[in-house]
């Protein structure tokens, strides 16, 4: 699409994939930035942008390879609430994309950490990211949060949207997602209820700092 409006909107693919095509086309590194709360769907949304632009075009770095690991945690005595905005490293994270912005041929290749799942711990210099490269999509809950590091982090970005999912779908989904990565039933279902979700309130307050609300076509 040639214009994309501000405020609350509901798109599909095609259109977000037009967005940040359009982004990329601008003439220097931009970053777009996707937000929302523990699973509304951003790192699906984030992929599906990479892969429709491909490789030369666009390069993933998700907000998650900035987890503590979780020996930090225990000794900060966090563990249990692995997710929150203190367990991460915010201010590593900022410095990330402050450097991506800036990046130039001078700098080819920046590497940044991402997070695995089956380890549930986060993994150094494991996403490389060429100069060459015009749009970098981030995602992650945090990036329209004010305190700690996190509004460098904002400041670093050209372009945030805030995902918006009906809450139902996204317990459900969280729900599954502890279950898949080993979790009990009923560990799966407290944390998503518990911890998700304390965090899930926290990042709404802050979907109003967002340079658009996005809703995909579809959704509930």
């Amino acid at each position: 699409m040639d214009t994309f409006p501000t405020g609350r909107i509901s798109a599909g693919m095609p259109e977000l994939i037009a967005r940040a095509r359009s982004m990329a086309a601008a003439g220097s590194r931009r970053i777009l930035g996707i937000a929302g709360a523990p699973g509304a769907g951003k790192s699906t949304l984030a992929r599906q942008l990479v892969e429709a632009l491909g490789p030369d075009t666009a390069v993933l770095v998700p907000m998650d390879g900035f987890h503590l690991a979780n020996s930090v945690l225990q000794s900060l005595g966090r563990q249990e609430r692995k997710g929150a905005p203190d367990t991460f490293d915010d201010g590593g994270y900022a410095a990330l994309l402050q450097r991506l912005r800036g990046q130039s041929a001078e700098e080819p290749e920046i590497y940044a950490p991402e997070f695995r799942r089956e380890l549930e711990e986060p993994v150094g210099s494991a996403i490389p990211v060429r100069a060459s490269v015009p749009l970098v999509i981030t995602e992650g809950n945090y990036l329209l949060l004010q305190q700690g590091h996190w509004p460098r982090a904002r400041a670093a970005l050209h372009e945030v949207w805030y995902l918006e999912t009906d809450d139902d779908v996204r317990r459900d989904r969280l729900i599954l997602r502890h279950a898949e990565f080993g979790k009990t039933p009923e560990q799966a279902r407290a944390w998503a209820l518990g911890s998700d979700e304390a965090n899930a309130r926290l990042i709404r307050d802050s979907a109003g700092r967002a340079d658009r609300l996005v809703r995909l076509t579809g959704e509930s």
